[in-house]
C-alpha cells in the first residue's frame, strides 16, 4: 500500500509528500509499480519536472527501464516534453537507449512529431542511422508520416 501511495505522489508531483514517504521508507526510492516503472520514469512521463530534479539529486539511475524496456528519457520524448528530456540527459541519460522492440529516443520523438525534442536529440548526437525493428530510421518514419518540418533536420539540412 505504500508503494501505491509513493507512486501516487510522483504521479501528482506531490513533492514535499515524497520527501515525507522518504524520511521512513528511503527503499521506495528503489521501487517499481506494477508495470515495472520506477519513480523517475513517472515523474518524467507525468511531466513533474521538480520531482525528476529531485530523484535525480537523490542518486536514482537515469536509464533503469521498466517492463517494456523503456527508459524516463523515452517516456519524455514520446510524450513531449523537452524540458524532462533537457534535464535527462543532462544527468547523463543515453539519447541512444534501445527500448524492448529495438525504439530510440529519436524514433519516438519522430514518431509523435515532437521537433522540439528531435531538435534536442540531434543536438545531442543522437543516432540517426539506428533502425527499428522493421529496419526504419527516425528519418524514414519522417517521410512515412509526411512530417516535412522533421525530413530536413534529419537530413542535416538545417
Amino acid at each position: 500500500m505504500e508503494t501505491n501511495e509513493f507512486f501516487n505522489h510522483v504521479r501528482e508531483g506531490n513533492l514535499s509528500a515524497i520527501e515525507t514517504m522518504l524520511e521512513s521508507a528511503p527503499q521506495l526510492l528503489s521501487s517499481r509499480d506494477q508495470r515495472g516503472s520506477t519513480p523517475l520514469i513517472l515523474a518524467g512521463y507525468y511531466n513533474q519536472e521538480d520531482v525528476v530534479r529531485f530523484l535525480l539529486e537523490k542518486g536514482v539511475p537515469v536509464d533503469e527501464k521498466d517492463s517494456s524496456g523503456n527508459t524516463a528519457l523515452m517516456g519524455a520524448c514520446f510524450k513531449g516534453y523537452p524540458e524532462i528530456a533537457e534535464i535527462l540527459i543532462d544527468a547523463g541519460a543515453n539519447i541512444n537507449a534501445r527500448n524492448g522492440m529495438g525504439g530510440t529516443c529519436l524514433i519516438f520523438a519522430v514518431t509523435f512529431n515532437r521537433e522540439s525534442i528531435v531538435r534536442l536529440l540531434l543536438s545531442k548526437g543522437a543516432d540517426t542511422r539506428a533502425v527499428d525493428p522493421g529496419g526504419k530510421t527516425a528519418l524514414d518514419h519522417a517521410r512515412m508520416q509526411g512530417i516535412d518540418t522533421l525530413i530536413p533536420l534529419l537530413e542535416g539540412k538545417t
